[in-house]
């Protein structure tokens, strides 16, 4: 059997968000006995010289961006600095599934902030909708409910911080590489976690054999995620492969289960099915005006 190009983008994109999501079961697993900011300093360097030996086998080393483009990916790299310290702070705190549920609101912040800021037009029914999406969020966090964490805000912080990063994303010519972009966001979180290291007094410890497996493997997810995704968004249909981002709540749940023994209560899986629910209705909606959502990398 043949497959489409959407089918096969559609696969890709599944891959890319297996990828990303292994990533941060690996994280979680690396995380006990590590510094917080050292831990993303050493998967960050392995980013960094992945995505630099791929920058250069692509011959993208050597495109100079205009200064509007120089900027932009500043500040996208900015967000993506602040979005990975909120994400792993949660991440290291709350059930995987958990935060990966209230990740899935992304689409709906996107398309309001995209409204607010870049005058995007959006209708009435897409305002309903994430409206109805922010109560699925609430409903996962539910702020007066007796096992509320605090660290469940924080995912919502890096919701904010990654919807200002794909804002960025958005306004980026066409002409920039993307792997470039993706390599300025890694050498940018890498700093923040030297710099967050050095302000926190860190003391480092050598990480065991494990513990050098599982960032080696979480770098190389990041890796297999950002090219599987990049390669899928290039070959299908944007509004037809999007709605696939939202498997790696899917396999956010499986890897919770089995790795940590962690299973969403009833109101939390309510919550995110409301919160994809809406944002499948949010894709629908851009597919059938002829707006383009844009999925942003992740460095995260």
């Amino acid at each position: 059997m043949v497959l489409s190009d959407n089918m096969r983008a559609a696969l890709l994109i599944m891959v890319s968000m297996a990828a990303f999501t292994v990533n941060d079961a690996l994280m979680k697993l690396a995380a006990p006995n590590l510094p917080f900011f050292q831990q993303i300093f050493m998967r960050g360097v392995l980013i960094t010289i992945g995505l630099f030996i791929l920058a250069a086998i692509w011959g993208h080393l050597h495109y100079k961006p205009d200064p509007k483009d120089r900027l932009l990916t500043a500040l996208r790299t900015l967000a993506e600095a602040v979005g990975t310290v909120f994400f792993l702070t949660a991440l290291f705190s709350i059930p995987i599934a958990n935060l990966s549920a209230i990740l899935q609101a992304l689409p709906l912040t996107v398309t309001l902030a995209a409204a607010v800021f870049l005058g995007e037009p959006v209708g009435w029914r897409r305002i309903v909708a994430i409206l109805i999406g922010f109560v699925g969020v609430a409903i996962i966090i539910r702020p007066e409910a007796e096992g509320f964490s605090i660290y469940a805000l924080y995912g919502v912080a890096a919701v904010i911080a990654v919807t200002f990063r794909d804002l960025a994303a958005r306004k980026l010519s066409k002409a920039i590489p993307s792997s470039r972009v993706a390599l300025a966001a890694a050498i940018g979180v890498t700093l923040m976690a030297g710099a967050g290291s050095y302000i926190e007094r860190e003391t480092w410890v050598m990480p065991n054999l494990g513990e050098t497996l599982l960032l080696l493997g979480a770098a190389l997810c990041l890796m297999a995620g950002y090219i599987s995704a990049v390669a899928g968004m290039r070959l299908g249909e944007i509004g037809f492969v999007a709605p696939f981002r939202y498997t790696s709540l899917i396999v956010a749940l499986i890897l919770g289960f089995v790795l940590f023994d962690e299973w969403p209560d009833f109101w939390t899986m309510v919550g995110a099915a409301i919160v994809v629910a809406t944002g499948l209705f949010t894709i629908y909606r851009e597919r059938a005006t002829a707006s383009k959502p844009t999925m942003g990398l992740r460095v995260r």
